[in-house]
């Protein structure tokens, strides 16, 4: 018997082990020959080798991540339609605004049966007050999703406010189903509990973007620290090519103030995760916060937004705190809170855990994708 050819589109190499990889061990197990289509994975990289590995296909397509080039957009539109009929692959998923619009229309076009698109955010286009270039692109965006969407067999999404918005924006249409999953998952034997550290620490790993709330991070901080100056702030992550992006400077005006510390671009963020003993993710709007689950599969109490995607993973009192969106007070006084009850800390952190094993275990949340897609 034949095995089923299934490939994966992503925007971005990094994501198909951090956030795929266990999904993809699951489609190999489940009989599928796996192909991933991908920007920029070069041959030699780690990421590359390791997919081989798995005796995954890997193919590089010109998509680019960013950016509205309506010439490039539809080389890799052809690029993927290709690839479609020369793999004859039986299924297609892709995940993230591009890959989901244009891998869904090669799909379609190439006859492909099983169409599926994974929604995991919105994006700089959905997020933020919709005027000049965002305006244009949250239009631009809405008619592809529109146009693409309709061609799919089911559309998963990552949180119900994703789904109801898509719904009401008639992004997707009633005909075609939908089904909402607990984020990407996160493995809870790769992510297990660390001891906490005695003097207090928060820890924010993210692309450094205005909507992931950086800039409130660093402001709460700041007033943090005015008080309690022995607690620390460390931040993760690297400035993205995004219009929304945090300047250098003003990151570098961040950390000579001492305000917070900043560790860059970590391949492995377990030892940031341990370092701290509540992570905070003071964000607009997600699919499903990958690192917020890291840090709950590591037994960390959670301060993160009352925002899609975000509210999801916390139960305000319970495994963390909730506090508005760009609320540089409220943050500072969630965070207050913690510091001057430590026991409070251990014990949200263990119900974060909890949480993650109950809810959270990316072996759960791929079962239910294959399942769905009768894989």
């Amino acid at each position: 018997m034949t095995k089923p050819v299934f490939l994966l589109v992503a925007s971005f190499p990094d994501s198909l082990i951090k956030f795929r990889g266990p999904l993809i061990e699951a489609l190999i197990q489940a009989g599928c020959t796996v192909h991933v289509a991908v920007p920029g994975l070069e041959a030699e990289s780690d990421i590359a080798l390791r997919l081989m590995g798995l005796e995954v296909t890997v193919h590089d397509i010109p998509l680019e991540r960013t950016g509205l080039n309506p010439v490039k957009d539809l080389s890799a539109l052809l690029a993927l339609r290709k690839l479609v009929g020369q793999i004859r692959a039986d299924y297609v998923l892709g995940y993230t605004i591009k890959p989901v619009i244009y891998g869904t229309l090669a799909a379609w076009l190439g006859g492909v049966r099983h169409r599926f698109a994974l929604i995991t955010g919105l994006g700089y286009a959905f997020t933020g007050e919709a005027t000049g270039l965002r305006k244009v692109l949250r239009l631009l965006i809405q008619k592809l999703y529109r146009f693409s969407l309709s061609r799919n067999r089911l559309v998963f999404f990552q949180n119900p406010d994703d789904e109801s918005l898509f719904r009401q924006l008639n992004l997707l249409k009633p005909a075609i189903p939908s089904r909402v999953v607990n984020g990407s998952g996160v493995d809870v034997a790769e992510y297990s509990v660390s001891p906490l550290p005695e003097a207090p620490a928060f820890l924010l790993i993210a692309r450094l973007l205005g909507d992931k709330g950086v800039r409130e991070y660093a402001q709460a901080a700041a007033l943090v620290k005015a008080q309690y100056p022995e607690s620390v702030f460390r931040l993760v992550g690297w400035i993205d090519d995004n219009p929304d992006a945090i300047r250098q400077q003003e990151l570098d005006e961040w950390v000579a103030s001492g305000t917070v510390e900043f560790l860059g671009k970590l391949a492995d963020v377990r030892p940031a995760i341990a370092s701290c003993s509540v992570y905070v993710l003071p964000s607009y709007r997600e699919g499903t916060p990958r690192t917020v689950l890291e840090a709950m599969a590591m037994g960390r109490a959670v301060i993160t937004t009352d925002a899609p995607g975000c509210r999801e993973t916390v139960l305000d009192g319970d495994n963390g705190y909730l506090v508005p969106v760009q609320d540089v007070a409220s943050l500072a006084n969630a965070m207050t809170k913690l510091i001057e009850s430590p026991d409070r800390v251990a014990t949200m952190g263990a119900r974060s855990r909890q949480i993650a094993e109950e809810k959270y275990d990316v072996h759960k949340v791929n079962a239910v994708m294959l399942k769905e897609m009768a894989l």
